[in-house]
């Protein structure tokens, strides 16, 4: 048999304590980094684990999380416990904002981690420690953005920092806020994952760019009112996408074919981003 294969990962795990959100974001030259690297739990907390990644960290290290332990306490405990943990890495922010990152002695060079308020950044593999300091500099400059939007751009900036030295290949990013997913009745707010692709981040953010089309919001003093007029051109629009009949049903019908059926409220106000989609849909 050959050798193991190589495992390296650049990551950074953070929370928006304001907002209530905790993320990861990872990016590897390795198939599916998101089928491994990412778990997170809304005021629980998030971890990644890579470089020879151990999975049971995930849920291991959140039921610790859930206990009330701190970051620091849950890798010192998860890597004590593990006898391969000189190949390991593993970043966790816990439910108060509090973060630690560990870097096995064995993991390939360049291989290191940096911390800071709400964040955990990592890599192993990578060009140069400029990876891992472009998602820790970025994350802290970008305290404006959304957490999904502010872990993309960390992947961003980790690439045209060196990033991986082997390439790219796949990437994703975990947000989750608690009754904030799909319908209200999930805490995975943002769930994508790009396998393999040349160029995994823009891809990634393309997605994402797709995800707040389809299930972003607006806020309510920017929808529009729905007068006569208006009233009428979303009938003569939906007719030609073949929803005749009551507007409401007509529009909810056409809404949930599009997926937008998140963006909508009746019709007597509508988000405008639902709008130019219906426009562009029946033009």
């Amino acid at each position: 048999m050959g050798p193991d294969p190589v495992v390296a990962t650049y990551s950074i795990v953070a929370c928006d304590l304001a907002d209530g959100q905790w993320g990861v974001a990872v990016q590897s030259k390795f198939l599916a980094v998101g089928s491994v690297v990412p778990w997170a739990e809304p005021h629980v907390g998030a971890i990644a684990t890579q470089s020879y990644a151990n999975p049971r960290y995930g849920p291991d290290g959140l039921a610790l999380l859930r206990e009330g332990r701190g970051a620091d306490e849950v890798v010192k405990a998860l890597t004590a416990a593990d006898e391969g943990r000189a190949e390991r890495q593993v970043g966790v922010v816990d439910g108060r904002g509090g973060a630690a990152t560990f870097t096995g002695d064995a993991c390939h060079d360049w291989a290191g981690g940096r911390t800071g308020d709400c964040y955990a950044a990592q890599g192993n593999i990578l060009v140069s420690a400029a990876t891992v300091d472009a998602l820790a500099v970025t994350f802290e400059a970008n305290a404006h953005l959304e957490l999904g939007q502010r872990l993309i751009e960390c992947l961003a900036a980790a690439q045209l920092a060196g990033g991986d030295r082997r390439g790219q290949q796949s990437a994703s990013l975990l947000v989750v806020e608690k009754d904030a997913g799909y319908a209200k009745l999930s805490d995975t707010v943002i769930d994508l994952r790009v396998d393999d692709h040349e160029r995994p981040i823009a891809e990634l953010r393309r997605l994402f760019s797709l995800h707040q089309e389809l299930f972003g919001a607006t806020p309510p003093e920017d929808w529009v009112e729905v007068d006569d007029a208006l009233a009428a051109e979303l009938h003569e629009r939906l007719g030609k996408l073949g929803h005749e009949g009551d507007l409401e049903k007509a529009f909810a019908d056409w809404a949930g074919a599009a997926n937008l059926e998140e963006r909508i409220d009746g019709v007597t106000r509508i988000d405008p981003i639902v709008l130019e989609a219906l426009r562009k849909a029946s033009a």
